[in-house]
């Protein structure tokens, strides 16, 4: 069986593993997963020093974990670390596996570390990716439980939203004999599938209601979902349900939830769902995985109480941020922690050396290959992560993701680029050899925290700010543009944003900014690898967010309903002697 130990972790059932690098010929994520005799989850809320009766178990080896167990006076001594990353390739980057991983290696050298990750969406689980729960000995468990439906989380998010939908078009259609309209109506529905055929739809044709234009986005940019994910309790959640604003009425007044009169029927259909989710690693070390935004079109960080939860009980939480840092990493400081207060002690920027040769333009069918020129090109991609977030005032870890092809010379390559920027380097090999291959990553991350005294975040833009000028710093600083455009329709959407909003209604100027953009690059072109210099971001449309309390714009050609690949992960998901496969 994986480890009994919550400090000390071994795998008895895991082959001997040579010196040399063979993730190519390991078993799959899914039977890694299944060699592993999972703990009952009492036990694992125990070893965190949680009464289990105080829990509530859905099955053996999952639970949630009520809100009110946060003690917010343990919760200012723990130590935050943020994973972050290069901008993410199609040779892959491996986050998620990095932070499981670093928590492992903190509790293999004697530190009582979790770690707190975001929920995997169904869209991308059966469309691009497959399985979200982490690799190899470094994974989340059970995996398939998690990347299917969970603890029902998203379902809740996705009924939530949708009744919110049905309310709305019910009380336009009772209400119309009264002369009660919408001029524009922002409230889209959601679902939890890349569906592209949804995007744009007509709704109440042939009677059925009002007829009007609207669309689906996936279940990840719904606004629940980002309020789920920052409310810090149920009177919290209510009150940002209530603020969503729905649209504008004829006479230009915000219409809102609230308005409605139906935000304690959102709030009980989300009440179980704000809860944190427990689960245990491979080496049954304590993991919360809450919250499922994806940081591209999204704010991309798991749920504010899982945080909070998994600091309240441990000394070191490790996190991580969605796609590149310029994305998921950004959004973390400038909306997640400006409005928790919360205060990382130190950023974990996971690279690959394939991904670096992606980034120096080399072809995909090719990175396997040594070259030492188109790495090194790269590593101008992993250097602009680096200084943005040193300019956040963040100590950095560089760790490499150590792959099967990965040549000792070429990871010298990227350790002497850290050395020369003042920058401590480590390879993670957690994917083929667990904790005990985080353990130079884990120290390396302790070393660093002790000897560095923790700064205040020193934000991309001031909460007081014009929205144009915090969109604009936002590009101009963190990803490099020269200039940013706005449509007819952006445009219009700040001057009605500035001329609708009253005091009364909430103060949208200091609204943080969530820009939706590609993660592929630094610009909104998703084919400019690298460091590009010298381009446009062009602010395609606005969205206000109220309850979520940021001002959502969206960059170049960026959707928030993905489509489906030509070949679909869902091809090779199936079912075979009675287990899944496919997932990973």
């Amino acid at each position: 069986m994986c480890s009994q130990s919550f400090f000390v972790n071994l795998h008895p059932k895991r082959p001997f593993i040579e010196e040399t690098n063979i993730i190519n010929n390991m078993k799959s994520d899914i039977q890694i997963a299944r060699e592993c005799e999972l703990k009952p989850i009492g036990d694992i809320a125990a070893q965190l020093g949680i009464d289990p009766e105080k829990i509530e178990p859905y099955g053996r080896f999952m639970a949630k974990v009520p809100v009110t167990l946060i003690d917010e006076e343990k919760v200012r001594q723990s130590r935050l670390i943020l994973v972050t990353a290069i901008s993410p390739t199609k040779a892959g980057i491996g986050k998620t596996t990095v932070s499981i991983g670093l928590t492992l290696g903190l509790n293999k050298i004697g530190k009582k570390a979790a770690v707190a990750l975001r929920e995997p969406s169904l869209g991308p689980c059966f469309g691009m990716k497959g399985g979200a729960a982490g690799g190899g000995y470094s994974q989340v468990l059970p995996m398939e439980k998690i990347n299917l439906h969970f603890t029902g989380d998203f379902h809740a998010v996705t009924s939530a939203h949708n009744t919110i939908s049905a309310l709305l078009d019910n009380y336009l259609y009772q209400h119309r004999k009264d002369g009660f309209s919408l001029r524009e109506i922002f409230w889209k529905r959601v679902l939890d599938v890349n569906d592209r055929a949804l995007r744009n739809v007509v709704t109440g044709l042939r009677g059925d209601g009002v007829v009007s234009e609207t669309g689906f986005d996936i279940t990840p940019a719904s606004e629940l979902m980002a309020i789920l994910c920052l409310a810090t309790n149920e009177s919290d959640l209510q009150r940002r349900i209530e603020n969503i604003v729905l649209g504008i009425t004829a006479d230009g007044k915000l219409f809102k939830v609230k308005d409605l009169g139906v935000a304690g029927a959102i709030t009980v259909l989300l009440r179980d769902a704000l809860s944190p989710n427990l689960v245990q690693t491979t080496e049954h070390t304590p993991a919360f995985v809450h919250g499922g935004p994806f940081a591209n079109i999204a704010h991309g960080c798991s749920s504010v109480v899982a945080t909070k939860m998994a600091m309240s009980y441990c000394d070191y939480v490790v996190t991580e941020a969605g796609f590149g840092a310029d994305l998921g990493a950004e959004k973390f400081f400038d909306i997640k922690c400006r409005k928790t207060g919360l205060q990382p002690r130190l950023v974990v920027i996971v690279a690959t050396t394939q991904g670096l040769k992606m980034h120096g333009g080399v072809d995909l069918d090719h990175i396997k290959e040594p070259n030492a020129k188109g790495l090194t090109e790269g590593l101008k991609n992993l250097n602009r992560h680096i200084r943005n977030m040193q300019g956040f005032g963040q100590p950095v870890v560089v760790t490499i993701n150590r792959h099967d092809a990965d040549l000792d010379e070429e990871i010298d390559i990227v350790r002497k680029n850290c050395e020369d920027l003042g920058v401590d380097f480590a390879v993670n090999e957690a994917f083929l050899k667990g904790s005990e291959g985080a353990i130079d990553l884990a120290q390396t991350v302790v070393n660093t925290i002790e000897r560095q005294h923790p700064l205040p975040i020193r934000f991309t833009y001031k909460e007081a700010d014009c929205l144009e000028d915090k969109i604009e710093k936002v590009c101009k600083r963190i990803y490099g543009a020269s200039a940013v455009e706005y449509s007819k329709t952006a445009k219009k959407k700040l001057d009605d944003l500035r001329a609708t909003f009253t005091d009364e209604d909430g103060a949208i100027a200091h609204y943080p900014v969530c820009i939706a953009k590609t993660q592929f690059s630094f610009s909104a072109d998703s084919t400019r690898y690298g460091s590009p210099e010298g381009f446009t971001i062009r602010i395609r449309d606005v969205i206000l967010n109220c309850g979520s309390e940021m001002i959502v714009a969206i960059a170049g050609d960026m959707l928030r309903m993905p489509g489906l690949p030509k070949s679909p992960q869902a091809e090779r998901i199936t079912i075979v002697n009675g287990e899944i496969e496919g997932l990973s």
